[in-house]
């Protein structure tokens, strides 16, 4: 299955998100498409932003995902996808957009924070004091402060109701991130924060009757990660192993789509009140799987597996 185009079939099983409104915050690709798509398939209406449109490219310069398009996806899946042109840095976007959702649906019961498009900015093999600071700014203000802001105007609405799901997403687990550099320095630190944003939210909303945590997925099969860096497409991406073995583990962004189902979902998903989590590590609680219908449990592997090898054995990791 190609990843830029998700499954849409119709579901043939009941949707047990049928009449829940979510907002998934950076749904033009990858994870948060993906996301938006299979909250759509359990039923969801899903508003989906992002500053890609038809008619305007963002900063990371690909034109091929739009939010229009997820919106359709979103449709075709069997909900109802509404794309919102929105900046995240923009404060009066941001307002508008929940504004808009309130005026609508009168409620907000699912918020996915997935705004990133950092990479473009990134030095990746820079110190901190080589990296352009300028770019190293940027890549904060999008990896934190889009997240920040968009929270501080979604939350009122979300809480007016019990069983709200706040879900920051980010790029490795607590487990993992935590002793671990995830360099270059602002990388590290933009990945860093939804952790702990997670934590946070978690404190506030629960006397709202709320959940907040932060879920991550695992070496991400992304639109960029297989046509950019390795070169392949969903039909061929095994291929991808040529240039890295450990590419073995990874997993389309369907695979955590389907762990934020399971979690919003689940009448008791308050027993995961500011904890991290992985698609990997949910697909072993909840029972999905990716669309292969193996079960990449890619954080343990890259804790577990010596990553300079230049062999990888993925028995017993997927």
């Amino acid at each position: 299955m190609n990843t830029t185009q998700p499954d849409t079939s119709q579901p043939d099983t009941p949707q047990p998100l049928t009449g829940k409104i979510a907002l998934v915050a950076g749904a033009t690709r990858g994870a948060g498409r993906a996301m938006a798509v299979e909250l759509g398939r359990a039923g969801a209406t899903v508003y989906v932003t992002g500053r890609t449109t038809r008619e305007h490219t963002s900063e990371i310069g690909r034109t091929t995902e739009t939010i229009e398009g997820t919106a359709e996806l979103v449709d075709a899946a069997g909900g109802k996808g509404i794309a919102v042109p929105t900046d995240h840095l923009e404060p009066e976007q941001v307002e508008a957009l929940v504004e808009r959702v309130d005026r609508e649906q009168g409620r907000l019961d699912i918020l996915v924070n997935d705004i990133w498009g950092g990479d473009v900015h990134v030095e990746w093999d820079k110190k901190m004091w080589e990296h352009d600071l300028d770019k190293g700014m940027r890549i904060l203000r999008l990896g934190i402060e889009t997240h920040i802001v968009t929270s501080r105007y979604a939350l009122p609405l979300l809480i007016r109701n019990p069983g709200g799901l706040v879900v920051e997403v980010t790029d490795g687990t607590e487990e993992y991130n935590g002793p671990n550099y995830r360099k270059p320095f602002y990388y590290d630190l933009a990945k860093a924060a939804p952790l702990r944003m997670a934590r946070d939210l978690a404190q506030e909303v629960e006397e709202f009757g709320c959940t907040a945590l932060c879920l991550t997925p695992g070496w991400l099969r992304s639109e960029a990660m297989l046509d950019t860096y390795f070169k392949v497409t969903e039909e061929n991406w095994l291929d991808g192993r040529k240039q890295n073995p450990h590419f073995a583990i990874s997993e389309t962004p369907t695979f955590v789509g389907r762990a934020l189902v399971a979690l919003a979902a689940d009448p008791e998903v308050a027993r995961h009140n500011g904890k991290s989590l992985s698609s990997g590590g949910l697909a072993k609680e909840y029972g999905f799987t990716d669309v292969d219908g193996s079960r990449p449990d890619a954080w343990r592997y890259i804790t577990e597996v010596d990553q300079q090898s230049k062999t990888a054995d993925v028995t017993g990791y997927r």
